[in-house]
């Protein structure tokens, strides 16, 4: 009798990947640069598929990073050296692509030029903490855009569980020696033909799972105009002209993607409860928020960075809000 399992299900792939001779290249910051911090600002938690790390890159360890790139599937191991120097190796198709964004991806594009953290004390002791706090970017519009539709309304957790079912499912084998089994998400059709059972046995929302089929109906021509607009308005503009995106999501978008500064996740659960508590020493809202980043328009996500840098968070109380699961419905 076939099994009606889910994994008997997935796509067909090869469960051992050929190992060949890796791309190598060095990138050597201008500046001081926490690669660390800027670099794995992008993994979707602890299992994330798509990215491992051995030990801390401060200690010499390495970032393995999976991803889709415009020329195919490729893994990047990257770690620091003591001079500040990263050290890279890349496989696959898309080795050449990912070798030549990892500056980007380091932070190299990030230019704290004009922020003048003097305008509150705490900012100002943060960033003498942390100057060589950077913001990387991906330059993977449409991944970077799925992650953060599956993170809307929902807890980390499901999130992040979500993200991993379904890359591992349909996503396709990183190549190279990862330290442990890696995956590329799917290209955007692979997004558009994810079926409505595999979202819902992973563990998100149907408005979720309608947003990603649908955006990826469109995907080529949302990720060209995003490429293409100038500033911050002009990518919301054409984020939040899709059915189930709003500010949030466009804004998570851009600082995954494109490094952005100055975004700011209006409507996040937590956020600005916790930019309140370091600033203010109490909670806020969101107009709140938007009115203590004010001073420093044009950095206000580096601003946030900071404080989750500089530990100044809200300590927790009462119980953690508790994931809804809808699968047995």
């Amino acid at each position: 009798m076939r099994s009606t399992g889910v994994r008997a299900r997935q796509p067909q792939r090869e469960l051992a990947v050929p190992v060949e001779k890796p791309r190598e290249s060095e990138y050597r910051p201008a500046a001081p640069t926490d690669v660390g911090r800027a670099v794995l600002a992008q993994r979707h938690g602890g299992n994330d598929p798509t990215f491992t790390a051995t030990t801390p890159l401060s200690a010499g360890g390495v970032v393995w990073r999976a991803s889709r790139t415009p020329l195919g599937v490729a893994t990047l191991a990257l770690r620091q050296t003591a001079g500040g120097t990263v050290r890279a190796a890349a496989w696959g198709s898309g080795a050449e692509w990912a070798l030549d964004q990892l500056p980007a991806l380091c932070g190299r594009d990030d230019e704290p030029d004009g922020f003048d953290a003097s305008r509150h004390p705490s900012v100002a002791e943060w960033h003498r903490r942390h100057p060589d706090l950077r913001i990387g970017r991906t330059d993977l519009v449409f991944d970077a855009l799925v992650s953060a539709i599956m993170e809307q309304k929902v807890t980390s957790m499901q999130a992040f569980s979500a993200w991993r079912s379904i890359v591992t499912w349909y996503g396709e084998r990183a190549p190279g020696p990862t330290p442990r089994p890696m995956f590329a998400p799917p290209d955007i059709d692979g997004w558009r033909h994810v079926p409505s059972w595999a979202w819902h046995r992973a563990g998100l929302e149907p408005p979720q799972s309608r947003t990603i089929v649908e955006t990826a109906r469109r995907g080529p021509s949302v990720v060209r105009a995003a490429e293409a607009a100038t500033d911050g308005e002009a990518r919301d503009r054409v984020f939040i002209s899709l059915r189930g995106v709003g500010i949030w999501t466009s804004a998570e978008t851009r600082i995954r993607a494109f490094g952005d500064p100055d975004a700011v996740s209006v409507g996040d659960y937590h956020l600005a409860h916790q930019v309140g508590f370091a600033l203010t020493g109490h909670r806020t809202d969101d107009d709140g928020m938007l009115e203590l980043l004010e001073p420093f328009a044009g950095h206000r996500q580096r601003v946030i960075r900071l404080i989750y840098a500089g530990s100044a968070l809200e300590p927790r109380r009462g119980p953690r809000l508790h994931p809804e699961d809808h699968r047995d419905r």
